[in-house]
């Protein structure tokens, strides 16, 4: 395992040792959070894994802070939860709360946070960064005591870890196996993605593993070819054995059994379904499928050949030279008023041409009263920043811990008012914290068990392996042009064409004469090895059957499949819980951004953006819709597998906060309403009892 210099490491100790007194408004749990962000981006890249991960950091610092709470009740500190008790017999009144409150929440998430990661690659700098946290606040960590009825908040905070620890033992997750279902075997054999086609495929509507020459390795870092006893082995992070040390180039199916997760919220209204297959149970929630799964056969489907066709035409749109110009300022985007509601709406939301969706964006910061600046940029530059600012794959922090920041980027806006639900009178910034992190960590943690149940079910074919399998059929236009197949791809004038005699890919024998050729990026094989991206992949006609995603050679397409978008239902999800959290479905001040210069790296697959790009959003639903297009234009997601993930994420999100909310208040009055529309219970003023 490799240890190298980590620029994120010194400047997130810069920032606890020097820049968060100048904020005192940060509270010791966005201290703890900033920690968890940053052990995320240097984990697995394992993204339900990690949204559990945050609920149980969530569920540690709320019951921590509820502890001492006259009103809120804990989730887990005194209760059952699925199969786990954890029993709470009181903790002694302390003269001073806040700070009982933040000794307990820190040694809650110490303990948590350096359990949780002590099989990362980075493990030890994940124990380097809590300990300084501990240190900073003047906390002996090596404090183990869960005496917490002698009224030691050390004592409960390591008591409180200790019991979300064992509830996770109990989840369904099997954290002890490394998260992994032994029995899945998947339909199709390996696609060679350095190989023409898809190989042998049994079924063009079930996940293909990919069998990668170079894969992330268990450090974190690309591992390259070694020969091993003569001959050639590869590594990746994605199968582990029992004992966390099995490796193979070959993808196994991550989450397969990921539906029988406990959630928070989901089913509390019934909608679990229950499927069976090889005599194994598939748990479902929110099932969409009959409204938006497309089948292929050999007599074709529309719909199946459609979606993947979109997939393919906007595969040219990754060009910054191509001439185009968007304004992607909130005055030209966002603001879509409806999804689609099954298949035969979706291609009125997508324009196949154009590469955008609906939005036609804002006639005025309703905030500022003010039109929005317009930011005229490359579509190809943008579109390839959205990709990468949304990334989910290696060395990033997966869209749990996205969201996260995104939620402490709102807090530092000066226009936030830290009300709950925009009622009430404002909180203090940690109540705020650990209320948010909660709702927020339970509606990720629920969009994921929702979307890897689907995932499991259905188990269906990412882009690389439709695309090709379409390809290799032949095209399915017109009968009397060559290669025709009625189950092959449809022709698009400028995108997907026939390689005719005289084609520069024709082949110098005319072998690929007939072959059905797509107009896009030349792939991250086309790149050489570097440490920083200084070059671009080429751009132009390539052969469909060497089609790949926008994505690192080292990656391709997630180890799972397609429908549903999980960045699409944790996405909307999130911007749920954010909207209702602050009462508001913009951000504060009417716009969020994210600026990105031109040429520093940031696109880390190749050179670019040729320019300065601001991502701005109006609304935090703009976001979300930005997260899960972005996922399309990669090449890693149809739109059948976007819209109804867009869809889960806004019931999920909303079930979330309505459940988290009555751990939070009371229906004082019995009218109706929780305490929090009517009183702070901070403030010295009566509330209605």
């Amino acid at each position: 395992m490799r240890y190298l210099p980590d620029l994120r490491l010194i400047a997130l100790v810069f920032v606890l040792h020097f820049a968060l007194p100048l904020h005192a408004q940060h509270s010791i749990a966005r201290e703890w959070s900033e920690v968890l962000v940053l052990s995320m981006e240097e984990d697995l890249a394992q993204p339900h894994v990690q949204a559990r991960t945050l609920f149980h950091f969530s569920i540690a610092l709320y019951d921590a802070w509820a502890a001492y709470d006259k009103e809120a009740d804990t989730y887990l500190l005194g209760k059952t939860v699925g199969r786990f008790s954890c029993k709470y017999s009181g903790i002694p009144a302390p003269d001073d709360v806040e700070a009982a409150r933040a000794e307990a929440i820190s040694f809650a998430a110490f303990r948590l946070l350096t359990a949780r990661f002590a099989q990362s690659p980075q493990s030890a700098g994940v124990a380097y960064r809590c300990r300084e946290i501990m240190q900073k606040h003047g906390y002996d960590f090596r404090n183990n005591s869960i005496d917490y009825p002698s009224g030691s908040p050390a004592a409960l905070g390591n008591y409180i870890a200790q019991c979300v620890l064992l509830m996770a033992q109990q989840d369904g997750a099997n954290e002890a196996g490394h998260y992994e279902t032994p029995y899945f075997v998947p339909a199709n054999p390996p696609l060679a993605v350095t190989e023409p086609g898809t190989g042998p495929l049994h079924d063009p509507n079930r996940w293909q593993p990919l069998q990668l020459k170079r894969a992330i390795g268990l450090d974190g870092y690309p591992m390259y070819e070694c020969r091993c006893g003569g001959k050639a082995a590869s590594y990746m992070i994605d199968s582990l054995d029992p004992n966390g040390r099995r490796i193979t180039n070959t993808q196994t199916f991550q989450g397969i059994a990921w539906g029988k997760v406990k959630p928070f919220a989901l089913g509390t209204r019934g909608g679990l379904i229950v499927y069976s297959r090889n005599k194994r149970d598939y748990w479902l929630y929110h099932d969409p499928g009959s409204n938006f799964f497309p089948r292929l056969d050999t007599s074709a489907s529309r719909d199946y050949q459609w979606n993947f066709a979109l997939v393919a035409a906007w595969s040219a749109l990754l060009d910054p030279a191509d001439g185009v110009m968007w304004d992607v300022s909130p005055k030209s985007m966002g603001q879509i008023r409806a999804y689609p509601a099954n298949l035969a709406e979706l291609p009125a939301f997508y324009d196949l041409e154009t590469g955008r969706d609906p939005g036609a964006g804002y006639d005025l910061n309703p905030r500022t009263g003010q039109t929005y600046a317009p930011q005229f940029v490359p579509r190809g530059d943008f579109i390839r920043t959205a990709i990468q600012y949304w990334a989910e794959g290696p060395d990033a922090e997966t869209p749990s811990g996205h969201w996260l920041s995104l939620l402490n980027y709102v807090v530092d806006q000066p226009g936030l008012v830290k009300k709950f639900n925009g009622k009430g009178d404002p909180m203090n910034a940690l109540e705020w914290d650990v209320k948010a992190y909660f709702v927020l960590g339970a509606a990720l943690h629920d969009a994921a068990i929702a979307a890897w149940g689907l995932k499991s079910w259905y188990e269906s074919a990412r882009p690389v392996t439709a695309l090709r399998y379409l390809a290799q059929l032949g095209q399915s236009t017109d009968s009397r042009l060559p290669s025709y197949h009625p189950a092959g791809i449809p022709l698009l004038p400028g995108r997907v064409e026939l390689v005719k005699k005289g084609d520069l890919l024709a082949g110098s024998s005319d072998e690929h004469v007939g072959k059905i050729k797509i107009k896009a990026w030349a792939g991250p094989f086309s790149l050489a090895d570097a440490p920083t991206p200084v070059e671009t992949a080429k751009r132009g006609w390539i052969l469909a059957e060497n089609w790949l995603p926008y994505q690192p050679k080292t990656y391709v397409s997630p180890p799972y499949g397609g429908f549903v978008s999980a960045h699409a239902a944790f996405s909307h999800a999130a911007a749920e819980v954010l909207a209702l959290l602050t009462g508001d479905e913009y951000f504060p001040g009417g716009l969020g951004e994210y600026k990105v210069y031109a040429n520093n790296g940031f696109l880390r697959l190749e050179q670019g953006p040729t320019v300065d790009i601001t991502l701005q959003w109006a609304t935090y639903r703009d976001a979300a819709d930005q997260a899960s297009l972005s996922r399309v234009w990669a090449g890693l997601n149809a739109p059948f597998d976007d819209i109804p993930g867009r869809l889960i994420g806004d019931e999920v999100g909303a079930g979330a906060f309505n459940l988290a909310k009555t751990y939070f208040y009371k229906d004082r009055d019995g009218d109706g309403l929780l305490s929090f529309e009517d009183c702070d219970d901070n403030d010295p003023k009566p509330c209605p009892r």
